[in-house]
């Protein structure tokens, strides 16, 4: 009887240890990214550059879900950022400063490998720059900077690795509109030497620069801005359909007139929080003298040697 009861009992699911598949999904769109930066660094040696040039976009568009995804499905952890930091490094920092001395640079020889070192390092400072300014929260309070003030959550301390990826192949993506426009004499421009390292170059220095540029995590439209935007981004996404290479260089080009007002508004924000501190502070001072008063022989300098 009891070899039967044993037959018919339902059997148990053994029960395994470690992360849902959930907490795995954005650190495969990490590597998924990581695996995009290498396919364009393998095209551009095999002289493919509008394929190289697409694959850094993509892992530009992964980039931008991998985080907001781990947030969303509360997967975000240590090894997640520091994975996700090393992935930008190459896809950002590597690939195209790569892919723009074999296009054009490696006629220059050293001087024109030098731009390419150059973009690589400010892309790893910036990093890391980035890396150390996220710190758990601590028992014991750390020595270091301040955190940031509220106003200043939206704003990255210069261009991000992604953007700055995007601007530094603004003249692969001009050269090939240009190209499909039957224009030679200006894609011949875009791709002279010159060029190509003064954008690496100015671009390595916006990397690393305390330039304050919007996140657009948090930023913030007015009602009245809302539907122009979403009509300015719908003609935009037909551009890039129909014309992917002028709309890519066309979306550097905004980005890059984006930036002093970016810096403007931050400007204005500071100002804005300074103003509403100052009557705190006076309020303070006023308390510290009125208490000072109060105790004889404090803070006039008149009580025993």
């Amino acid at each position: 009887m009891r070899g039967r009861l044993r037959r018919f009992r339902p059997r148990t699911r053994p029960r395994y240890t470690g992360p849902s598949f959930n907490r795995l999904i954005p650190n495969i769109l990490t590597m998924l990214g990581l695996c995009a930066g290498l396919s364009a660094i393998r095209l551009a040696i095999d002289a493919q550059w509008a394929k190289a040039a697409a694959l850094v976009v993509v892992a530009a568009a992964i980039d931008g879900l991998d985080g907001r995804l781990a947030r969303l499905l509360k997967a975000t952890s240590r090894f997640g950022a520091e994975f996700d930091s090393l992935s930008d490094f190459l896809c950002f920092g590597v690939a195209p400063g790569l892919i723009l001395y074999l296009w054009s640079l490696h006629g220059s020889g050293g001087i024109g490998y030098a731009p390419c070192i150059l973009f690589a390092v400010c892309s790893a400072l910036r990093l890391a720059r980035f890396n150390a300014s996220i710190v758990e929260v601590a028992a014991v309070p750390l020595v270091g900077p301040p955190p940031k003030p509220a106003f200043a959550q939206s704003f990255f301390t210069g261009v991000p690795a992604p953007a700055g990826a995007g601007l530094a192949l603004f003249p692969l993506f001009a050269a090939l509109a240009f190209e499909e426009w039957n224009l030679p004499g200006l894609t011949a421009a875009m791709r002279h030497p010159a060029v190509c390292a003064a954008v690496l170059v100015l671009v390595g220095g916006l990397m690393v620069s305390t330039l304050p540029t919007w996140s657009f995590k948090n930023f913030k439209i007015r009602a009245e801005v809302v539907l122009p935007l979403l009509l300015g981004v719908g003609v935009y996404v037909a551009v890039l359909v129909t014309e992917p290479w002028a709309a890519l260089a066309a979306g550097g080009l905004i980005y890059g007139g984006m930036l002093p007002f970016s810096a403007r508004s931050y400007l204005r924000l500071k100002r804005e929080a300074e103003t509403m501190l100052e009557p705190l502070e006076r309020s303070a001072e006023g308390r510290e003298r009125q208490s000072a008063e109060a105790v004889p022989g404090e803070g006039r300098g008149d009580g025993p040697a």
